[in-house]
C-alpha cells in the first residue's frame, strides 16, 4: 500500500526522562515505573508496568539493565579498543578467533541476514564505514575510487568461516573488520527483554537508540504505541503510530548521519556490494518482528536495497515493513507491506 503523507507535528513520543519516575495506571494497582540514561553513543528509555512496585526491586531492574546494556557494549562497540570487536578487527590473522556466546550470536545472526538478501547486510562492511569518514574517526572527506576498489577486496560475508561449537571466526583475509553497529542494538534490547522477564516484569517497553521492544500493553490497557520520526534532521515530529504489543520494532535511516559534498548528499548507509553510499529515495525503513535484533539488521539490508527493490524483497519474504520514500514536493510517501498493514491494522482493533 503506498499512500501521499504531508509533514505533520506531534508530540515526540519518547520524552527522555532523567530520573526514574511512577504513575498510577487505570484503576488497579499498578505502578507504571521508566528508567533511562546513556548507553552505546546514545539513549535507552524502559518503561514497565508491575504491581507494587518497592525501591528495592526498582533498584534491581535499573541494575539489571543497565547490566546488560553494559555487556553489550564492552563486546561490540567499535569505539572501545578493548572490546571483543576491537580485538578481533586488530586481529591481522587467519587462526580462529574465539567469542563470548553473546557476540557469536549477533555475528551469526548477521551472517543469516547476510545470506538472505545477497550481501545488503554485511558486517564485514566496516572499512568501507570508516573510509567514508562514518566511523570512529569522522571526517567528510570521500574516499577515491581506487581505495574503494581495494577495500572491497577485504570484505565480505563469504570470507567468514563460523565454527558454531567453538564459537569462533576464522577470516580468510585477515585484513577484514567488523561493524555491528546496525544489529547490536537491536541485540541490546532483546537482552534487556530477557534479563528483565526473568526478575518477574512481564509488562514493558524497551527502547535503545530507537530501536523498541514490547510485551504486554501499556498503562492504559492498549498497545504500546510507538512513533515513527519523520526521516528529516530539522524535526522531531511523528509520521506515523504503530500499535506494537509483544513485538519488536526497528527503523533505519539516513537522515541522522549524512554530510554533502558538492551538494550531493552523502548518506552514511554504505551498500556493502558496491562499497558507496547508497543514493535512491528511500529515507527510511522500519521493521517489525519478534527478535528486535532481527529487525534492526533487516531495516539496514532493505534500505540497502531501496524502495523498489527492498519492498519487492520484504513482500516475497513476508517482512512487515514500512518504507518513507522522499517525493519531489518534499513530502514522503508511505509504503506498506501487506505483512506491516496487517499488523498496523490488528494492533489498532
Amino acid at each position: 500500500m503506498t499512500t501521499d503523507v504531508s509533514l505533520f507535528s506531534r508530540t515526540f513520543l519518547f520524552a527522555l526522562i532523567a530520573t526514574t519516575a511512577s504513575i498510577a495506571c487505570n484503576s488497579q494497582d499498578l505502578s507504571e515505573q521508566f528508567f533511562t540514561g546513556s548507553t552505546m553513543g546514545t539513549t535507552f528509555r524502559v518503561s514497565i508496568i508491575q504491581e507494587g512496585i518497592s525501591d528495592a526491586s526498582s533498584d534491581e531492574i535499573r541494575r539489571t539493565i543497565e547490566a546488560e546494556l553494559d555487556g553489550v557494549d564492552r563486546m561490540m562497540s567499535h569505539y572501545r579498543a578493548d572490546s571483543e570487536l576491537s580485538r578481533f578487527n586488530a586481529f591481522r590473522d587467519t587462526q580462529a578467533f574465539s567469542f563470548t556466546a553473546d557476540t557469536f550470536e549477533v555475528i551469526k545472526q548477521g551472517q543469516e541476514i547476510a545470506a538472505l538478501t545477497g550481501g545488503a547486510f554485511d558486517i564485514t562492511v566496516g572499512p568501507l564505514v570508516a573510509a567514508w569518514g562514518f566511523g570512529v574517526e569522522q571526517h567528510n572527506l570521500p574516499p577515491t575510487r581506487a581505495t574503494i576498489v581495494e577495500l572491497l577486496k577485504h570484505s565480505g560475508h563469504d570470507q567468514l568461516r563460523l565454527d558454531f561449537s567453538a564459537k569462533s571466526v576464522r577470516k580468510r583475509d585477515p585484513l577484514i573488520g567488523f561493524d555491528l553497529s546496525a544489529i547490536a542494538k537491536g541485540y541490546a534490547v532483546d537482552q534487556v527483554a530477557s534479563a528483565i522477564e526473568s526478575t518477574g516484569v512481564m509488562q514493558y517497553m524497551i527502547e535503545v537508540g530507537g530501536e523498541v521492544r514490547t510485551r504486554g500493553v501499556n498503562a492504559s490497557g492498549e498497545s504500546w504505541r510507538i512513533g515513527i520520526q519523520v526521516p528529516d534532521s530539522k524535526t522531531q515530529s511523528i509520521i506515523q503510530v504503530v500499535p506494537l504489543r509483544d513485538m519488536a520494532m526497528a527503523t533505519s535511516g539516513d537522515y541522522r548521519s549524512y554530510y554533502e559534498v558538492d551538494g550531493q548528499r552523502i548518506s552514511h548507509t554504505i551498500d556493502p556490494r558496491t562499497g558507496y553510499p547508497v543514493t535512491h529515495g528511500l529515507a527510511s525503513v522500519t521493521v517489525v518482528g519478534t527478535s528486535c535484533s532481527w529487525a534492526d539488521g533487516m531495516a539496514t539490508a532493505l534500505n540497502v536495497l531501496g524502495p523498489t527493490d527492498g519492498y519487492r524483497f520484504a513482500v516475497a519474504e513476508g517482512v512487515a515493513a514500512l518504507m518513507l520514500v522522499r517525493t519531489d514536493a518534499g513530502e514522503f510517501n508511505q509504503k506498506m507491506t501487506p505483512a506491516f498493514e496487517h499488523l498496523f491494522q490488528t494492533g489498532l482493533e
